[in-house]
């Protein structure tokens, strides 16, 4: 993603936080907005863990 298209998320974020809002509750939604692209982009590049490895992964 260029640095441009990730700028504007930030600030969409920014701008989508309710009034109230901390410097952690924006710092936690860039967090998990980051953690979700990143799971997008091993998912499109074929890396991930059949449901059934994941579940004996999680049991250990």
């Amino acid at each position: 993603m260029s640095t441009d298209m990730v700028k504007q998320k930030i600030l969409q974020v920014v701008n989508d936080l309710p009034e109230g809002a901390t410097f952690e509750d924006a710092i936690e939604r860039l967090c998990f907005l980051a953690k979700v692209e990143e799971g997008l982009r091993q998912s499109d590049a074929g890396e991930t863990v059949p449901h059934a490895e994941a579940v004996r992964q999680l049991l250990k």
